[in-house]
């Protein structure tokens, strides 16, 4: 006979409904989530027979919430099946949350009673509303959470991006970043690879120091070519590996060996791709493989497309300021050989001393090998310097100067290498040294010899290795320099007085020429007295078209101790003292070791024409 509605969920037999409402409000009183609602059912008051397990199935969630009779529960994702005498299910309706299944599990002992199963069938009733109301309570707190974790990502994507917007220098901007990115998710290791366009492709390494109070990241040469990385650039997707998973990789990769030194166990690789360019790579590490979960990588994802727009702006500002640095070199460069019309089609001479001489420079500049010219005072070194380069392959790029006894030696090897930003007092900004500057063209190191002791190792290992790193930076920077270097100082007998390192000597004195004075080749006298008048006459508005025939006579019998340079300063002197348009030249002219004969039978004056 079927059995009404109320006698199904009638109290059984012996227990008042009143006992039972009161016992499960005093138990349920006392519990909080699933697993403790199911401690209010054991043990089960007398007469019923005792239940050794309950299990609760929520469908939507697909979760087993067990509770055991020694107090222990357990959440799973499946069924029970371990050993059980009887069992008996009732289905839970539980509106909006869906359904669920209630299971009562008996072990052990004997089957359940008639008595047993009533009373589990009124017992999934009356849990119905309980357990509504927690599935309701814990859905707010799934959306609580939801929300303060998406609030979470929204302020570590706001604060990363304020980070890279406030900074165009890669040292700050990374830096910063490594800070974001390490309080946030807590990482061992946050470093980024990237090109340096400088290196052709190659690429440096720029770690960042998270033990110290502040964030600093540094610059490093790569250890060596990496696998992991070039999958990640050529694939543009994210690589993830794990050591134990990897651990051929992990042995052999020149990155993960890095990592793994420090004691990580996981690193990830994101590609920065700005645009159609993929500059270099996140590289992220860590102890342990739980934190690269498919929810932070898609939140670092983020983070990387954030700072390769960053990255992309850092090099473009960099590369302006090469250029503009640049630029600005090359119009000093231009300004000076404009003030100086002595070009290599323009050296003026007759003597055989200087036809020897421009034979040997012809031969030399077709070649990179470093040329060190020797001389007096004045006698041209500059000029021999840039036809060197006007002859050289390297012609049409920049030709840089530096007077090495010009500049003070605290400041003269930042003007030869360069300096970082923050390598010392003042240095604001990173600036390139000369050696960067003259990339691809020639340097030309005047007054070599009173280079300081000190810093004749550096640019011994310039000229060995071709490549300097900046003052205060700890990368290595290729350069490709001709180098020209000019004294006229006796450096064979500074190295015998160790006042010039030999080991440098040597290195400059691949190709020596030795530059003559002027009193060694006096027929080139008159020749460079008339180019000097006609310049200094056009400068100055005069018109002068004459030298009287004793001037010369004077010129060409005085030994002349500042060369051509005494020569420029005496013709710039007479043409402003001339009123005519014959040069009016007066010298106080000692009698001279040298007896110049002019042909008696020449004009008295010279025609300037």
């Amino acid at each position: 006979m079927a059995m009404s509605d109320e006698a199904m969920f009638a109290p059984p037999q012996g227990i008042t409904i009143e006992a039972v409402n009161g016992m499960l409000a005093e138990r349920l009183a006392q519990k909080h989530g699933k697993a403790s609602l199911l401690r209010a059912f054991i043990p089960l008051p007398p007469p019923f027979s005792p239940v050794q397990l309950i299990e609760l199935h929520v469908l939507k969630s697909n979760f087993y919430y067990r509770y055991h009779d020694d107090g222990s529960d357990v959440t799973a994702t499946t069924e029970y099946q371990g050993e059980m005498v009887d069992y008996s299910r009732y289905a839970v309706l539980l509106g909006s949350s869906g359904m669920a299944e209630l299971r009562f599990i008996r072990t052990h002992g004997s089957r359940f009673t008639p008595q047993d199963c009533t009373l589990f069938n009124w017992l999934a009733r009356i849990i119905t509303p309980v357990l509504q109301s927690w599935l309701n309570d814990e859905a707010q707190q799934v959306a609580l959470r939801l929300l303060e974790k998406d609030r979470d990502h929204h302020r570590v994507l706001v604060d990363i991006t304020n980070a890279v917007l406030s900074h165009l220098d890669l040292d700050d901007l990374i830096a910063d970043v490594a800070r974001e990115i390490h309080h946030f998710f807590g990482l061992a290791s946050v470093s980024m690879v990237l090109g340096d366009h400088r290196k052709n492709e190659k690429f440096s390494l720029w770690c960042s120091d998270l033990s110290a109070s502040h964030c600093a990241c540094l610059p490093h040469n790569m250890p060596g070519d990496s696998v992991l990385l070039t999958q990640t650039l050529q694939t543009r997707q994210p690589t993830l590996t794990h050591r134990a998973d990897d651990l051929f990789l992990w042995q052999r990769d020149p990155l993960l060996l890095l990592l793994a030194s420090n004691g990580c166990e996981s690193a990830l690789l994101i590609p920065l791709t700005f645009g159609n360019h993929t500059p270099g790579a996140l590289l992220l590490a860590h102890t342990s493989s739980t934190l690269f979960s498919e929810e932070n990588c898609q939140l670092l994802q983020h983070i990387a497309d954030r700072i390769a727009i960053a990255v992309g702006n850092a090099d473009a500002c960099r590369r302006m300021t090469d250029l503009q640095e640049s630029l600005q070199q090359e119009n000093h460069q231009l300004s000076e050989q404009l003030l100086s019309n002595l070009g290599v089609g323009d050296i003026i001479y007759q003597s055989q001393a200087m036809e020897d001489l421009l034979q040997q420079v012809d031969i030399v500049a077709k070649s990179d090998s470093t040329v060190l010219i020797c001389g007096e005072t004045g006698t041209g070194k500059e000029v021999i310097a840039r036809a060197i380069h006007q002859l050289s392959p390297r012609h049409d790029k920049p030709l840089v100067k530096i007077n090495c006894a010009a500049i003070p030696a605290s400041l003269l090897e930042s003007e030869l290498f360069g300096h970082d930003k923050g390598a010392f007092t003042g240095a604001i900004n990173t600036h390139r040294g000369r050696f960067e500057i003259a990339d691809g063209g020639t340097l030309f190191l005047d007054e070599i010899g009173d280079l300081p002791l000190e810093l004749q190792p550096k640019l011994l290992r310039v000229l060995q290795e071709r490549e300097i790193e900046r003052l205060g930076g700890s990368r290595t920077i290729p350069v490709n320099v001709r180098v020209i270097a000019a004294t006229n100082r006796d450096l064979w007998q500074m190295v015998e007085d160790r006042q010039f390192r030999s080991d440098l000597f040597y290195r400059l004195n691949v190709f020596p020429l030795e530059l003559p004075p002027l009193r060694d080749r006096p027929e080139d006298i008159p020749l460079l007295a008339k180019h000097f008048t006609q310049k200094m006459a056009r400068h100055m508005n005069r018109s002068i078209d004459a030298i009287p025939t004793e001037a010369l006579r004077q010129l060409m019998s005085w030994d002349w101790p500042g060369n051509v340079r005494e020569l420029e300063n005496v013709i710039e002197r007479a043409v402003l003292l001339t009123r005519g348009n014959s040069l009016n030249l007066h010298l106080n002219v000692r009698q001279s070791r040298l007896l110049p004969t002019l042909n008696e039978d020449s004009a008295l004056r010279s025609s300037m024409a």
